[in-house]
C-alpha cells in the first residue's frame, strides 16, 4: 500500500488539532515539529487500519446497494 498523503492545508489543521489536544487534555505544549512527527506516526501505523476499515465499509455498502438493484427488475411472463 502506498503512503497516506494529506494535502498541505489538511496537515496544517491536523497539526494544530494535535497541539490543541495536548494542551487541553494533558496541559502540555507541543511544537509544530513534534506534532508533525506524531501525525506521521499516526498516519503510518494507525492510518492503514482506518483506511482498510473504510474500504471494508464501502464494499459492504456497495454490495448492499447492488443487491437493491434486483428490486428494480420488471416482471416477465
Amino acid at each position: 500500500m502506498s503512503k497516506i498523503e494529506l494535502a498541505k492545508d489538511i496537515r496544517k489543521v491536523l497539526v494544530e488539532d494535535i497541539k490543541n489536544y495536548f494542551l487541553t487534555e494533558r496541559e502540555e505544549e507541543m511544537g509544530d515539529l513534534s506534532a508533525e512527527f506524531l501525525l506521521d506516526f499516526i498516519l503510518e501505523t494507525i492510518g492503514p487500519h482506518i483506511y482498510n476499515r473504510a474500504i471494508n465499509d464501502a464494499h459492504t455498502f456497495m454490495s448492499e446497494k447492488t443487491e437493491d438493484l434486483f428490486a428494480l427488475e420488471k416482471p416477465v411472463r
